[in-house]
């Protein structure tokens, strides 16, 4: 790539294998079924599931990690993260939601999000973002962090650190009565103190017993309506870019690509809004019984 970008390969779309078989006992989510039509206010009952699911979604997340290296393929990803959910009783849900095949995203360089595993090995250089879903006792935990593979540039690598920072700096915000355009406003403000760019189209949502709900959480300078309340569980998950916010959306349906070929870096947790500010669901956790 040209030296605004940094040095790093361009990820085409490899093949991808069959379907992973899963237990016959798992409960698997209804994505027919409706939402709620407005934010919904868990209870203490629903909260507790909540933290449930979100603690299998970042215990998979963080063991995933450790197999990070050159050499290991997307779809090997995958495998690691469909065995644990299996493992754990819960349900991958990316795993045929609105067709898609596989139980986890896995986006690379140049791939916004929504990158689908396939048999392309990790190279030195590569940035990538790995999303986990996990569907537990009917509630769904929903994480994602992205991780350096090899000798990644300092472009790739202040990419990857903004994205961060955006991301925790907008859950630092959040608290009972503040309006949730506010996140997608720091944000952005974060993103472009870097140099890098917000993709707009990319949103984060409300969560629990559905996959996707009210609010729509914009991680751009917006005017969304409405304000938190506690009780509100959502995800704030936040792309950046290095050039253009433009992408593409591949034949294959998913996979998002930036249309200058650019690097983009996503970064994700579950939130609860809680009586007094914040709490992170899917914050890190060490160990956890297997």
């Amino acid at each position: 790539m040209g030296s605004n970008f940094g040095s790093y390969n361009i990820v085409q779309p490899g093949v991808v294998s069959g379907e992973r078989a899963v237990f016959p006992h798992i409960t698997r989510p209804s994505y027919l079924a409706p939402g709620p039509s407005e934010p919904e206010i868990k209870t203490a009952s629903q909260i507790k599931q909540m933290r449930n699911s979100c603690k299998l979604a970042r215990f998979i997340l963080d063991s995933v990690g450790k197999y990070i290296q050159v050499g290991l393929t997307t779809d090997e990803i995958d495998g690691i993260v469909h065995h644990l959910t299996m493992q754990h009783n819960a349900y991958p849900s990316p795993l045929h939601y609105k067709g898609f095949p596989k139980s986890v995203c896995t986006s690379i360089n140049n791939v916004a999000c929504h990158g689908i595993p396939d048999d392309r090995p990790l190279e030195s250089g590569d940035i990538i973002n790995v999303d986990v879903t996990v569907y537990l006792n009917g509630y769904h935990g929903d994480c994602s962090a992205m991780f350096l593979v090899g000798e990644v540039d300092a472009e790739g690598q202040a990419l990857v650190k903004t994205t961060e920072l955006a991301l925790q700096e907008a859950i630092s915000i959040c608290r009972p009565g503040e309006f949730f355009c506010n996140i997608g406003n720091e944000i952005e403000s974060v993103a472009r103190k870097a140099g890098f760019c917000v993709v707009p189209c990319f949103t984060g949502h409300g969560i629990g017993s559905y996959f996707h709900g009210p609010p729509d959480i914009y991680h751009c300078y917006n005017d969304y309506p409405g304000k938190m309340e506690a009780g509100m569980t959502f995800t704030i998950e936040p792309v950046l870019a290095q050039g253009s916010h433009e992408i593409v959306i591949l034949e294959d349906g998913w996979t998002a690509v930036t249309l200058d070929n650019g690097r983009a870096a996503q970064c994700e947790h579950t939130v609860l809004i809680t009586d007094t500010g914040v709490e992170v669901l899917t914050h890190s956790n060490e160990y956890m019984k297997v």
